[in-house]
């Protein structure tokens, strides 16, 4: 019913800069909070970086400082900044929707299918 799909991944060089996209699409929804997550091989899914309905932002202690997460909402998207990246921060990263879907207001997560990001020389 609602369609989340990830976009900006790809190979930069330490030091460097990325953006990452994530559109929402499908049914109408009242968003609650707005995430990303990445996970690298081998190792569990983290959350990185969220964005409540309200605005609040959190991020977790490695990327505070260089990553930023924001929101259009007229668009139905949302954005990872992320400058001064390292080596550690390859993985895959996915966008993460917890919302309520109308008409019935039924609380649902959503799953964008991930993007790669490689940070390497």
């Amino acid at each position: 019913q609602v369609q989340l799909v990830e976009s900006g991944g790809g190979l930069v060089q330490p030091g460097g800069s990325l953006r990452l996209s994530c559109a929402a699409s499908g049914s109408a929804f009242s968003p609650v909070a707005m995430d990303w997550y990445r996970q690298a091989p081998g190792k569990q899914r983290e959350l990185v970086a969220t964005v409540t309905s309200g605005g609040y932002t959190n991020y977790v202690d490695s990327v505070k400082g260089r990553f930023t997460i924001s929101r259009d909402n007229a668009k139905n998207t949302m954005y990872l900044q992320m400058n001064s990246l390292k080596p550690d921060d390859t993985a895959v990263y996915y966008c993460h929707l917890d919302c309520r879907v109308l008409p019935a207001f039924k609380r649902l997560e959503v799953w964008g299918q991930g993007t790669l990001v490689t940070v390497s020389s």
